[in-house]
């Protein structure tokens, strides 16, 4: 899919606890200036109202009609249906509202909501990182392509979302990707966002340092110490950041395991990416045993990590070879190193977001006019 030269223009929303900022995108590039309203999160008749004002101030920018309502709102929720029964920040949405139906009958045109991990994923499938991979094979003239993306957002959460050959998958229940809830390997009684979060990172640093967790720097000082760019515990911004990681690989494996794809990883501790991504690849390209004590891979894939100029490399590279086609004087190319890849996004977070929201929107159209 290709939308950059795409005439049709499609309405976003960015849903923050605090605000709502609105805007429209064609050809995958924004052309409004965004408008911002308070999002009333405890009030859903204002709450609405500024739903309405919002893209109605936008419509006035645009010199053509918009096509389509596209954007990510905090769940749960059923995202087919738009149906939104928020408990968060924005509580006015709780029990259950029919927003994607409202929107339909305020602006007569399709609305499409989903969750900001989905869609971030979605966009780095669309322009970022998957792409990205595959022209840098395709130009080392290797035959090995890239179709299924898992992407993992690092934060106040760990928010996850996949995306197979061009499709967002959503699973049944609008629940596919929630890898925050797997299994935590530093405390299996605990879920994994509880290791991997910003509190989990100021958690960490202060258990080590033996302070008090509320005098526990945030995490950008504490990456700043680990880099020794601050004055601090150096030790234990690094073991903060190293236990993160080790929470992180054990999740991924156990979830690219099931999707066999390149792994993209945003949010704002992707950031400090440098300082966890050795943990996260020393679990995933570690061991696990039989009960006999056998030694197996961990997972079947060799997982390199792609902002590594000596990993890329390898990656790229492969194991290709020509193998004759039996019968014939014809040969192929045979590439037998099965890999992974991970690495950060290239979009910024909100922009991933964005440009899933419009290619989702897109797709969707253009596979029902089909």
């Amino acid at each position: 899919m290709n939308y950059q030269n795409d005439k049709r223009i499609v309405l976003t929303l960015d849903a923050g606890g605090t605000n709502f900022v609105f805007s429209a995108m064609q050809g995958m590039k924004e052309v409004v200036v965004p408008v911002r309203l308070p999002a009333n999160g405890d009030n859903l008749e204002k709450s609405l109202d500024s739903m309405v004002q919002g893209f109605s101030q936008v419509t006035r920018q645009l010199k053509s009609s918009p096509t389509a309502i596209s954007f990510a709102f905090p769940g749960p929720a059923d995202y087919p249906n738009g149906i939104i029964d928020n408990m968060g920040n924005l509580r006015a949405y709780g029990g259950g509202v029919a927003l994607g139906s409202f929107l339909e009958e305020k602006f007569q045109m399709p609305v499409f909501i989903n969750n900001d991990g989905d869609l971030f994923v979605y966009g780095e499938a669309i322009g970022g990182f998957l792409p990205k991979v595959n022209q840098l094979l395709k130009d080392a003239g290797s035959p090995k392509r890239y179709n299924k993306l898992f992407g993992i957002t690092l934060g106040t959460g760990f928010g996850g979302g996949l995306v197979a050959d061009g499709q967002l998958y959503l699973g049944d229940n609008s629940a596919a990707g929630e890898i925050w809830i797997t299994r935590n390997k530093r405390h299996p009684k605990c879920f994994a966002e509880e290791g991997v979060s910003i509190r989990a990172v100021r958690g960490s640093y202060a258990r080590i340092a033996g302070i008090d967790v509320v005098d526990a720097p945030e995490p950008k000082d504490i990456y700043e110490i680990g880099t020794g760019q601050r004055n601090g515990n150096k030790d234990a911004a690094l073991q903060a950041f190293a236990e993160m990681g080790e929470v992180i690989g054990d999740a991924l494996a156990n979830s690219i395991t099931l999707l066999d794809g390149l792994i993209v990883i945003g949010g704002g501790l992707s950031a400090a990416y440098r300082l966890f991504i050795e943990s996260v690849l020393s679990e995933m390209n570690g061991t696990i045993e039989s009960y006999a004590g056998e030694k197996l891979p961990r997972i079947v894939q060799k997982c390199f990590d792609l902002e590594n100029p000596d990993h890329q490399k390898q990656f790229i590279q492969g194991k290709v070879r020509e193998i004759p086609v039996p019968g014939t004087q014809k040969t192929m190319k045979y590439d037998s190193m099965k890999r992974l890849g991970i690495g950060r996004a290239v979009l910024d977070t909100s922009q991933a977001v964005s440009v899933g929201a419009y290619a989702y929107a897109l797709n969707e159209l253009d596979k029902h006019k089909s």
